[in-house]
């Protein structure tokens, strides 16, 4: 029995190109280097001196910085295209990352991490075209879903070994690790992923792109993106509050259940996601599942005052974003040849950013008027929303499926 599962799950990794194993090795170098990020707060309050105010407007540069570097990335990639984009990303965050621990002042700090971020994001849009580019169209899910697999491990990584960099040399060793960490994922990917491996993946040129801003379907999924990551962040900034203050939990057992989620995406993502594109399920339709699931988590910690519910929770959560998250990027991948690769995938990466830098403040805004019980129920409505939105796409795709004329 334990062996039939072990071969099941080792054979859901099967048949994914070289290539993509080392997009996401790279991928896994470039996260977990990104220590800073996780400290950023502490290092603002404790090294620097900032009041919560002021971190919060910095806060909000790194969002802006995030956004405005996923629509350069995706310039970029239509321009210069991914290996270019995804090389130059790395190798100049490298050196801003290492040049941030110097500025002192508020406007400093908030035009460096705009500008560090804004860079780092490039790299986003040209990865998701990256896979595109090389993994195989049949085996493009689960592509995506082991680049998701290596940021998971890369962000799970990455906080442990800042903390002991942190312990034995301080906040700036931290800058320098980012640093170098970033100079050799971008050494190994100009060394190990020369686009002419790419070549037998290319697909036919598509010589009258469409404009991501007038596909209208694409830009009802983007919305709906836009409010499921919206729902979906607040499991990482709201939630963790609920657990202290509503049930008395310590940062070690919160650390525990947020844990819960990145291991069980570690053991259960990619053979989920084998069996479903076995089955060919409609992606729409999963996005519907899966955003579904992550409503009803919230909807499950109202209905109950048991601390058990918050691991049923978790659990919800963790299922509702293993189905979401990947069958949403192939859809935009999919959705993608139809334009400028990079611009689509831009998009995609920008309704992401959209969702941090509104989602947590107004996550805290609803909590601080109106209290976790109705702050859950919203994210419940807006799960619906976004399912709405979601079915609404699909009857909109099928009737443009019908109205296109046949190749």
């Amino acid at each position: 029995m334990i062996s039939r599962i072990y071969r099941s799950y080792i054979d859901s990794f099967s048949d994914l190109r070289k290539e993509v194993w080392l997009l996401a090795f790279i991928t896994f170098i470039n996260r977990a280097g990104t220590m800073v990020i996780p400290f950023l707060s502490l290092y603002l309050t404790k090294s620097r001196g900032f009041s919560l105010e002021q971190v919060g407007w910095i806060l909000t540069f790194f969002g802006l910085g995030s956004v405005a570097g996923s629509w350069l990335g995706g310039k970029l990639v239509d321009t210069i295209g991914h290996y270019k984009t995804m090389t130059g990303s790395l190798i100049l965050s490298s050196v801003l990352f290492v040049l941030l621990q110097f500025p002192t002042t508020f406007w400093g700090i908030c035009a460096g991490i705009f500008l560090v971020m804004m860079v780092a994001d490039m790299f986003r849009p040209a990865v998701f075209v990256a896979i595109s580019a090389y993994s195989k169209p049949e085996n493009r899910t689960r592509s995506v879903t082991l680049i998701r697999l290596a940021i998971n491990l890369g962000f799970s990584a990455g906080p442990a070994l800042g903390g002991l960099i942190i312990a034995t040399s301080g906040y700036s060793g931290l800058f320098w690790v980012d640093g170098i960490t970033c100079l050799a994922a971008g050494l190994l990917l100009l060394k190990l992923l020369h686009p002419k491996k790419a070549i037998e993946n290319k697909r036919e040129e598509n010589l009258n792109p469409l404009g991501v801003m007038s596909d209208r379907p694409y830009l009802l999924f983007i919305v709906s993106m836009i409010l499921f990551g919206f729902i979906f962040i607040q499991y990482f900034s709201t939630m963790p509050l609920y657990y202290a203050q509503s049930f008395k939990m310590s940062e070690f057992e919160i650390g525990l259940l947020l844990g819960m989620n990145g291991f069980l995406i570690f053991l259960l993502e990619m053979p989920l996601i084998k069996y479903l594109e076995g089955r060919k399920f409609n992606p729409i339709s999963l996005m519907v599942w899966g955003t579904a699931l992550v409503g009803i988590s919230f909807l499950l910690v109202n209905l109950s005052g048991l601390i058990g519910i918050l691991i049923v929770g978790m659990i919800f959560l963790t299922i509702g974003e293993m189905i979401a998250f990947p069958f949403s990027n192939t859809f935009a991948l999919k959705r993608a040849e139809r334009g400028k690769q990079g611009s689509y995938m831009a998009l995609y990466s920008i309704a992401f950013s959209i969702s941090h830098i509104f989602g947590h403040n107004s996550g805290m805004q609803l909590i601080e008027n109106f209290g976790y019980e109705f702050t859950w129920y919203t994210m419940v409505f807006l799960a619906i929303l976004a399912c709405a939105l979601l079915v609404w796409l699909k009857i909109t795709i099928r009737k443009e499926a019908i109205s296109s004329p046949p190749n």
